[in-house]
């Protein structure tokens, strides 16, 4: 066993532990008020939580974190957390059309009911992963996503493909939405219940607008914002490009690429993963920034945690799909990622981790944010999950 798998394989193991032993039941008490106060956005790095306003991603993403706990073994009571947390997104952030406001008080008063793509996203995979674990509850779900996938169209989709962020149009257009939209549509796809060819068609929709429009065809990075056509947004703004996203989107595709034979797909996440490694991480600090612009100068040096996750999930999905150096390559890469995530976990109270480190190294200090679960849970299963297949094939 080489080097660099047995420090992966031990890093995977420290982060099972930290996430089943310290994470999950943190979360379960302090971070859940119950069918009456769902989901709480903030906890402090004593422990406490906190009694800011509460977006409405943060609800489904957190049922996402507690239904793939019990999916994945944790022995912990996740099941209310599941249930009682969609009753209490669906009593106070449902509007009338189905959709979803974007934030909400403490109190459980919608004080932001504006419809947000990306909330809408969340809310699918919130019904994908609840049918995930309560079988019984498939075809409701089911059901569920495809009344929204069919609001979205008649309400919200765009003359070329994708979707508007408001009726009437305005701009610019944003490729995050649609990589959670990507996100949701390939679980939706494999899920009993589901209309399962809508929602292909959805993926496969997306994926060709993302290679076709929001990469680059001269430099192959992925651009933030757009015109109403499609092409990057004017001045500064359309020249953003976020290496948390090219990493995600690598990750993404290289799941759609797999799944559909296509290999144009595996090239644009290969090539999206060199640009976010190439010059997305810092060489003093081991981490992924914020955002470079489109010649790949650093834009904000700002690095948060969830870009590390996604250089993580990334970093070892492509690992799966490659042989000999090259996935020895990205095995070394998804180590790096796992300790540059390591460290934003390094807090006096296990189971929290700060959220942004500035240019000099240090914290900010402030309250743990509850919407990085999502990204913490999703690459630590994504690393057991990438492993176990290496493992099977003898690394």
């Amino acid at each position: 066993m080489s080097a660099t798998i047995s420090q992966i394989l031990n890093q995977a193991d420290h982060f099972q532990t930290w996430l089943h032993e310290q994470a999950f039941p943190l979360w379960q008490i302090n971070g859940f008020r119950g069918q009456d106060g769902g989901f709480v956005e903030t906890i402090d790095l004593a422990g406490s939580p906190t009694n800011s306003h509460r977006r409405g991603r943060i609800h489904p993403r957190q049922i996402y974190c507690f239904a793939e706990a019990g999916s994945r073994g944790w022995s912990g009571n996740w099941q209310p957390l599941v249930i009682e947390g969609l009753q209490y997104f669906d009593r106070v952030y449902r509007r009338s059309d189905g959709f979803y406001g974007a934030l909400a008080s403490a109190e459980g008063e919608l004080v932001d009911a504006s419809f947000d793509l990306y909330n809408q996203a969340f809310a699918i995979l919130a019904f994908c992963y609840t049918a995930k674990v309560y079988p019984s509850l498939q075809q409701e779900m089911g059901e569920r996503a495809s009344r929204m996938l069919s609001s979205l169209r008649q309400n919200y989709a765009h003359g070329h493909a994708g979707f508007h962020e408001a009726i009437p149009a305005r701009l610019p257009l944003c490729s995050n939405p649609h990589m959670h939209l990507f996100e949701a549509a390939l679980a939706c796809e494999e899920m009993e219940g589901f209309k399962q060819s809508d929602w292909r068609d959805l993926a496969d929709e997306i994926a060709y607008l993302c290679m076709s429009h929001f990469i680059d065809a001269e430099t192959g990075g992925l651009r933030e914002f757009f015109n109403a056509d499609w092409t990057p947004y004017d001045g500064e703004k359309g020249r953003i490009m976020e290496p948390g996203h090219q990493f995600e989107w690598a990750w993404l595709l290289a799941r759609w690429g797999e799944r559909r034979g296509n290999e144009k797909a595996l090239a644009h996440s290969k090539r999206l993963f060199d640009i976010g490694e190439a010059y997305g991480i810092c060489g003093d600090r081991k981490v992924a920034v914020m955002s470079l612009l489109d010649d790949f100068s650093v834009h904000d040096d700002l690095a948060r945690l969830w870009p590390q996750t996604e250089w993580l999930k990334s970093a070892i999905r492509l690992a799966v799909l490659s042989e000999g150096q090259e996935r020895a390559r990205y095995l070394r890469s998804a180590s790096s990622a796992a300790d540059a995530l390591n460290r934003f976990l390094a807090v006096p109270t296990p189971g929290l981790w700060r959220d942004k480190m500035m240019a000099d190294g240090r914290f900010i200090d402030e309250a743990a944010p509850a919407s990085s679960f999502y990204h913490i849970v999703c690459a630590i299963y994504e690393l057991e999950y990438c492993l176990n297949t290496l493992e099977a094939s003898a690394l």
